[in-house]
Formats: structure tokens, C-alpha cells, sequence
């Protein structure tokens, strides 16, 4: 029975997020529970009245507290680089690289000796674990792409197919080849071009090669999205035994509705998460 495209439409989503999007505290509490220790030795540091020779100090007596100090500056990486009219430098916080004067003249000029001596911060602890949760809404679109593979892997589990069993992630063209023995130039330019598919179900009868997305806001990318996967879905009908699924969702598509209704129109399996919800997995993987 033909599906209505407006109906389909209209069970679309806000949002898929979970509660753990927003941030991944487990990761955060990790992160400073593993410089804890040095952090609570650079505590002595707040409030000093002396506190270039007492940092100074601190890092001939503990040298490993030197790695804590770029997160204190909320960046990630060991080196960072600075200029000034004396030129460029890059100090290493992995190493002691530098003297210990030329990183207590870092902690001065980048500010955080005023931080630590003016009792701007009362524990570098919870200093660093806000640093951290900041740090850590930024991997938010990262999580966010993840999200609807998370949802559909779900529904293929509750199928009951098993991962590297009859079901594989992230799958390129020339290992869905290899592994079955199937041509696949009619999607691959003869070979010319690789895609990766984000699921591969494999039923004793049929290869079905998986797209999934979530697009909770509009934009240019969605019309090429639906007009690219019409034109692969069209590839993919040429071949025997393989068969195109994609699984879609999100409000943003309400902007480019027109292309993914040409699309809709054209493609037997295209789905959104009502329709995994209501079981769409167990009938289409066969």
C-alpha cells in the first residue's frame, strides 16, 4: 500500500537527544580525576604572597605538575604556542622543555598566576571540572551525528541480528565486495570511487547497505542529501541481491520537503524513526 509523504512527514522529530548529549560527565569526571593529584598540589598556589618562587618550587619538586596547565587555559592540546614582540614560542607542558622560569613567566604573562594569587578560583579541582564541562559541550555536533546510527543500531539489535554476524558498521564498498563476492561498479564509478555505508545487513538472501541521518535544522545540504541518495537508490536497483535502506528523521527536512519527497516517491525503503518504532526493521530485513 503506497505511503502518504505528508503523513510520513509529519511524525518527524525536534530532537533525538539524550540525556547524556548535553555532557558526557563520565568523561569529564574521568578527565580530572586523572590529574587530581598534581592539581591538588598546585592548590598551595592560591592565595600565595610569593608565588613565582613558590611555583617554581612546585615544579623542580613535582615536574608532573606541568601537564595540568594548559587545561587550566581550557585547551586540550600538551604545546601551546604564543607570540609576542620578542617573537614566537611553543612551550611543551608534556616535557620540561623549557626552564622552570621560562614557564613561571608563561603563568604570569598568560594570566594564571593572577588567577591563582588574587583568589579568583578557590579550588583548582572545581576550577578544572568546569573547564572540562565546557570543553565538553563543544563535542556536542560530534555526539549529535552519532545519535541516529546509536537509534537505528538499536532497532537492528532488538531484530535480532548481531554485530560482525549478520550485521557490520562503517562498511566501504570494497569490503562489502570482498566479503561477498558482489559487483558493486555500478555504485562505485567501476571502481573508481569508495563510499562507506553506515550499516551492512546481511540475510541469507540479500546485502542491505544502510544510510542513516537526524537533520533537526534546515539547510542546503539536506536537498543534495535527498537528491544524491535518490540517484544511489536508483544505482542500487540494477543490482541483484543488494538493496538500499535509509533510515531518516528531524524537522530540518520540513525545509527541503520537496526534494525528499521526490525521493519519497522513488524509493521503497526509506523509513524515520516511527516507523523503526512500529517494527519497519523486522519486515525489511529478510
Amino acid at each position: 500500500m503506497k505511503r502518504n509523504f505528508t503523513e510520513w512527514l509529519s511524525t518527524f522529530r525536534d530532537s533525538i537527544a539524550t540525556y547524556s548529549y548535553y555532557i558526557d560527565f563520565g568523561k569529564v569526571y574521568g578527565n580530572v580525576e586523572n590529574i587530581k593529584i598534581e592539581l591538588n598540589i598546585l592548590n598551595s598556589l592560591i592565595g600565595s604572597k610569593s608565588i613565582e618562587k613558590d611555583f617554581e618550587n612546585i615544579l623542580s619538586k613535582y615536574p608532573e605538575t606541568l601537564k595540568c596547565i594548559p587545561i587550566l587555559l581550557a585547551v586540550r592540546n600538551s604545546e601551546i604556542s604564543v607570540s609576542d614582540e620578542n617573537g614566537s614560542f611553543v612551550f611543551d607542558f608534556s616535557t620540561s622543555k623549557q626552564t622552570v622560569s621560562e614557564y613561571s613567566d608563561f603563568m604570569k604573562k598568560s594570566g594564571l598566576f593572577d588567577l591563582l594569587q588574587n583568589h579568583l578560583v578557590n579550588n583548582l579541582v572545581d576550577y578544572v571540572t568546569g573547564v572540562e564541562t565546557g570543553l565538553d559541550s563543544n563535542g556536542r555536533k560530534n555526539r549529535g551525528g552519532h545519535l541516529m546510527e546509536d537509534l537505528v543500531e538499536s532497532y537492528i539489535k532488538k531484530a535480532g541480528f548481531e554485530k560482525d554476524k549478520n550485521y557490520f558498521k562503517e562498511m566501504y564498498i570494497h569490503e562489502i565486495t570482498e566479503k561477498w563476492n558482489v559487483d558493486l561498479s555500478a555504485i562505485s564509478n567501476q571502481g573508481k570511487m569508495e563510499k562507506r555505508f553506515d550499516f551492512v545487513v546481511k540475510t541469507e538472501s540479500q546485502i542491505y547497505v544502510v544510510e542513516t541521518n537526524f537533520y533537526g535544522s534546515g539547510g542546503s545540504k539536506l536537498n543534495e542529501t535527498a537528491r544524491s541518495y535518490k540517484t544511489l537508490a536508483g544505482e542500487i536497483d540494477t543490482i541483484d541481491s543488494v538493496t538500499f535502506v535509509w533510515f531518516t528523521d528531524g524537522n530540518g527536512w520540513q525545509s527541503a520537503r520537496h526534494n525528499l519527497e521526490e525521493t519519497f516517491d522513488v524509493m521503497e525503503n526509506i523509513y524515520c524513526i516511527k516507523d523503526m518504532e512500529n517494527g519497519v526493521i523486522g519486515k525489511v530485513f529478510r
